[in-house]
């Protein structure tokens, strides 16, 4: 049994499973692993064939064996280099230095916690959050260090709300690779400073970055032209068409003081009419046949929204916002006429949206998985956890520890 158990944790000499354990009462099977050796190398130095000086007692959790769980205890020799005169602990082949767990139960942890909250996994294994944090800091840090952003051209910034009490994010994907690139506290200009120091650490360049997707906020303006000073700005429309959102529900809420009919219309005019309700289709013709100036706020809104949907090409484009940028500032609605001071001041870089074709649009996407894991887990207590769960589920990383379940099965398959 011993010898079916040394194959299967995958050791060899001088390495093997010595005793099996089965605690059924306690509910777990315990694998009593001794190395053989007399003599090893330096851990530190590489030294061959230098004296054990001690053994210390370890233990590391390991996959459930069936319903129990299992544990891995081994005496790990301490080698008393002649050499570099020193004392140092030999690397057990099962598990990271320092680790509590085995190396395929931090890979499985890492498969949990891309699918269900850390707190979940932590339950299940009889740990702590702690420990899966830990986990999980180091294989992901260690999983950035070794990916490679030298072809990265084209990025977006994006903030996402961190937790209550104005806590932001700001977010970098590549919007080629499709992936996140860069999380960090904060939504000022120094955020490019801190994201231009993380790109050049994994080989890339933020003086090679061509173009930049952006919301209207002046503070990424301002760090995309310090720190990426070759980039072409684009607005993402979706910013834009929401600013069109707010001008209108001004308009409304001034409004609906005096017209009782505007009472429950919200939502009907922020949102697109093929999702409209039988309600809110009743609500939106009745708007439309009035003279109300929410109804005039409605068509100016769709009319921007209208730019993005039919501009096409650069001129086309041009002609269609010049159009709406007229149009609004004699529309006697305040917050219509400081939207189209705001367009006329940023129109070159809405315009750049219709050459560059970028958008914010896959940043919102990764917004969206964010914040699910954020209601799965209820909050995260520090921003720094946010950042490493951001990074798990959003940054396509190609060097974490793969599931052992699906590994082994392709080996089978393979």
């Amino acid at each position: 049994m011993e010898t079916l158990f040394t194959q299967a944790l995958g050791l060899a000499a001088p390495w093997r499973v010595a005793h099996v354990d089965f605690q059924q009462a306690a509910g777990r099977i315990v694998f009593t692993v001794e190395c053989t050796a007399k003599r090893l190398a330096c851990p530190a130095c590489g030294a061959a064939d230098q004296p054990i000086h001690d053994r210390l007692p370890r233990r590391w959790q390991h996959l459930n064996f069936f319903q129990y769980r299992a544990l891995i205890e081994a005496k790990v020799p301490r080698i008393g280099c002649r050499e570099c005169e020193k004392t140092n602990q030999v690397d057990v082949p099962w598990a990271r230095a320092g680790a509590g767990f085995t190396e395929t139960l931090e890979a499985f942890v890492i498969a949990l916690c891309t699918q269900m909250p850390v707190s979940a996994v932590a339950a299940l294994l009889g740990v702590s959050d702690d420990r899966i944090w830990r986990v999980l800091d180091f294989h992901v840090e260690a999983a950035r260090a070794r990916e490679d952003f030298s072809d990265v051209r084209r990025v977006s910034a994006d903030e996402r709300s961190a937790r209550k009490g104005q806590r932001f994010l700001t977010l970098f994907c590549d919007l080629a690779a499709r992936r996140l690139l860069f999380a960090v506290q904060g939504r000022k200009a120094d955020t490019f400073k801190a994201f231009a120091g993380d790109l050049a650490a994994h080989g890339g360049d933020a003086a090679a970055i061509t173009d930049v997707s952006l919301d209207l906020g002046a503070a990424y303006q301002a760090g995309t032209r310090e720190y990426c000073p070759n980039a072409k700005i684009s607005f993402d429309p979706f910013h834009v068409v929401a600013l069109a959102n707010e001008a209108l529900d001004q308009v409304r809420r001034a409004e609906v003081k005096q017209v009782d009919g505007l009472k429950g219309i919200r939502w009907g005019t922020l949102k697109d009419a093929a999702n409209w309700t039988r309600k809110q289709i009743d609500q939106m013709h009745w708007l439309q046949r009035s003279n109300l100036q929410t109804a005039r706020a409605w068509r100016l809104k769709q009319a921007l929204r209208a730019v993005f949907a039919k501009g096409g090409h650069l001129a086309q484009a041009t002609i269609l916002l010049d159009g709406w940028i007229h149009w609004a500032r004699r529309c006697r609605l305040t917050p219509f006429k400081r939207l189209a001071a705001t367009i006329k001041k940023h129109r070159e870089g809405i315009l750049e949206h219709f050459r560059s074709g970028l958008s914010n649009g896959f940043a919102e996407g990764i917004n969206g998985r964010i914040q699910a894991a954020k209601a799965w887990a209820r909050g995260y207590g520090t921003d720094r956890h946010l950042i490493v769960m951001s990074y798990l589920i959003c940054a396509n990383l190609k060097h974490l520890p793969k599931n052992p379940w699906t590994h082994a099965a392709q080996q089978v398959v393979g």
